[in-house]
């Protein structure tokens, strides 16, 4: 079983697109962020979303926002158009977990206390 977990930060906004067999399929990087230091590192497995969760997905899936994902990985090797020889990490998600937003705003500070005069059962 070849399963893969791991929380991150979306790279950039997600990009559905079709195949030309009708699927569905969103795509996006993710920063995963290993060490710390000076020894901190950052992996960047392409994630990809399949089928209907493709489509709602896409408007949460936004550069910044922290994500967990878990899925098969797998390691592909390709020419790049200069000719050099490259790798690239891919994970076919299973299931994605939204943390939280890059955008979110701190709540709102609570109100003021009331005073005894406010309390209408004292």
């Amino acid at each position: 079983m070849n399963v893969w977990v791991f929380v991150g930060r979306v790279g950039r906004d997600a990009e559905l697109r079709t195949t030309p067999k009708g699927d569905q399929v969103l795509a996006f990087p993710v920063a995963v962020d290993s060490g710390f230091g000076q020894n901190k590192k950052t992996t960047w497995p392409r994630v990809q979303v399949w089928g209907k969760r493709a489509e709602a997905l896409q408007p949460h899936i936004i550069k910044g926002n922290q994500i967990v994902i878990s899925g098969e990985l797998t390691l592909n090797e390709y020419t790049k158009a200069d000719g050099t020889k490259g790798t690239s990490l891919d994970v076919r998600a299973a299931e994605v977990t939204l943390l939280k937003s890059g955008a979110d705003k701190p709540a709102a500070a609570p109100a003021a206390n009331p005073s005894d005069d406010d309390i209408p059962f004292n």
